[in-house]
């Protein structure tokens, strides 16, 4: 059983426009080179993050302008040499669950891609753990990435 050593946690607060998303990435790149995560690491975290981002401005609260999104980071160090970054997204649009929501078949060619699903596909794809849970009226998604440190 491994305990952690270090554990690390940044907290932003946005409103659920482009802009916003833009300074959100800042802030995970930022977050993300104080906590040690590595480049290639915070590149799938910043991917699944603004792939979220435009799904909750797209559909998230429908005619309300600029809904508050709640970003959490939080970096775990394990003694045994593991690390593992977990970005939490939280909003009060309505209830979705991206764990359980169907994939797209990917289209054979371009011709036949119809718009719409690829994100989910994508946040799947980057992230090494998915989780989600709705309470206190707001959803609350998770994805993370794992590393195993290098000795330097």
């Amino acid at each position: 059983m491994t305990t952690s050593t270090l554990r690390r946690i940044a907290d932003l607060s946005i409103d659920a426009d482009g802009s916003s998303t833009r300074l959100a990435s800042q802030w995970l790149a930022k977050s993300a080179s104080d906590f040690e995560v590595p480049v290639s690491e915070l590149d799938r975290l910043d991917l699944c993050l603004n792939e979220v981002l435009a799904n909750i401005i797209s559909h998230g609260l429908g005619s309300e302008a600029k809904p508050l999104v709640h970003v959490v980071l939080q970096v775990e160090h394990d003694d045994d040499g593991t690390s593992v970054a977990t970005v939490t997204v939280s909003d009060a649009g309505p209830a979705f669950d991206i764990t359980l929501a169907g994939d797209h078949c990917r289209p054979a060619s371009l011709a036949d891609a119809q718009p719409g699903g690829l994100g989910l596909l994508m946040i799947r794809s980057f992230s090494d753990d998915l989780r989600y849970r709705y309470s206190g009226g707001q959803n609350h998604l998770s994805f993370a990435v794992r590393w195993i440190n290098s000795d330097e």
